[in-house]
């Protein structure tokens, strides 16, 4: 009966992981999957987020179905932080929010509400980007095509080219941009250039989609938020996926949402009523209790203060391995520049080595990254930075 059915690749980087797992040497880095680690190599229960869910279990009742939309104190609460509390979108109720399973599937909802009401609207997307961002948008049908961003000469964004590409697009193009700490190169837009595509947005009447997953990592959590609050601001129709993956380290929690920002308070209202649809058709309603373990510490001030510093520890941490990385680096290959290290932002960095190189870190130092060159800064910890480096060196002089 399914003797047609294909084989499954698998996906690179968690291929790349279960690899890593059955490796037998010791001293093994594993700096492929986008996960936070602690100085100990463990992922980290955040106290704020422990107490949050001791006070949720604590008074949990019956546990009905949310609704489609889920929860409405973690959508609320969502619009907060992302936009910021009181912002006038918020109270014209122009935002529609959604509590996704993870920001994944804010990105699938939103990719089926484009589908179906921007049918014939092409979908571009950094190069590079996410590996499932082209898999996420051609699942639901799009066609997806690639804008100029990232500059292996200067390790920056090629925001000339960029903003030149953005200004020929045809109208209602959708344009999935990060809104920091951009996966997987670690470059971001400055303020200025957010700014500078404001005029394009509106001129050109393109749909930006956001991706917000490291929301605290690359400044802070309300530096961070910029860019949504900067198009809210000027009054530009777009959507935002974000994720409290990273920054809560609930990962198996799936907390995420997707939130639609539209030029009048009926047309949310009708965006919200169609996003409903596309989750009843796909799977019905959100889990409850991540949900309700984020809303506790987004609404309660002790605990949101815990979590802004928590959050500030895990961004300086990460700082520290990158200062680290190039200390050692420019120790052993002193005639090379690795100041893009120390630029770069967020938890993963393009460490500029090539697949072949990648593949020698693997296979000869037990170091595992990507091979695209991405690495996730955050596996680094005091005792592997300098193995590391130490790797990295000896195969970019060999």
């Amino acid at each position: 009966m399914f003797e047609h059915v294909d084989a499954y690749a698998g996906d690179p980087i968690l291929s790349l992981n279960e690899a890593f797992q059955k490796d037998p040497r010791a001293g093994k880095i594993n700096l492929s999957i986008g996960i936070y680690f602690d100085n100990e190599g463990r992922i980290p229960m955040l106290p704020s987020v422990r107490a949050a869910e001791l006070a949720v279990v604590e008074a949990a009742g019956a546990r009905p179905y949310l609704p489609m939309e889920g929860a409405a104190n973690f959508r609320s609460a969502v619009q907060g932080l992302l936009f910021g509390e009181g912002h006038p979108a918020i109270a014209a109720g122009r935002i529609a929010t959604i509590q996704g399973v993870g920001s994944s599937g804010g990105l699938k909802v939103g990719a089926d509400l484009l589908k179906r009401y921007f049918p014939d609207s092409k979908v571009y997307l950094s190069d590079p980007t996410w590996d499932n961002h082209r898999a996420v948008f051609e699942g639901s049908g799009h066609v997806c095509e690639t804008y100029p961003y990232y500059d292996p000469a200067t390790g920056g964004v090629r925001f000339e080219a960029l903003l030149a590409f953005f200004q020929q697009l045809p109208a209602r193009s959708v344009v999935l941009m990060h809104a920091c700490c951009h996966n997987p190169t670690g470059v971001d837009l400055t303020a200025d250039q957010w700014r500078a595509l404001v005029p394009v947005f509106r001129e050109r009447q393109l749909l930006p989609f956001l991706d917000l997953a490291y929301q605290g990592y690359g400044d802070g959590i309300d530096e961070d938020a910029f860019a949504p609050r900067l198009l809210a601001d000027e009054g530009v129709s777009f959507l935002i996926a974000n994720s409290f993956s990273k920054s809560m380290s609930l990962y198996g929690e799936r907390c995420g949402a997707l939130s639609v920002v539209c030029p009048d308070a009926d047309q949310a209202a009708r965006v919200l009523g169609q996003m409903k649809f596309m989750i009843r058709r796909n799977y019905s309603n959100p889990p409850m209790h991540g949900g309700q373990v984020v809303a506790k510490v987004l609404t309660d001030p002790k605990l949101r203060a815990m979590w802004f510093a928590e959050v500030a520890d895990m961004r300086e941490r990460i700082q520290a391995m990158r200062r680290e990385l190039h200390r050692v680096l420019v120790a052993k290959l002193p005639g090379r520049n690795f100041d893009y290290f120390l630029t770069q932002r967020g938890m993963f960095s393009y460490t500029g080595l090539t697949a072949d190189q990648a593949d020698r870190l693997k296979n000869d130092h037990a170091v595992y990254i990507l091979r695209s060159g991405r690495m996730c800064v955050a596996g680094l910890n005091t005792r592997n930075v300098e193995a590391t480096a130490e790797a990295m060196a000896a195969v970019l002089g060999a």
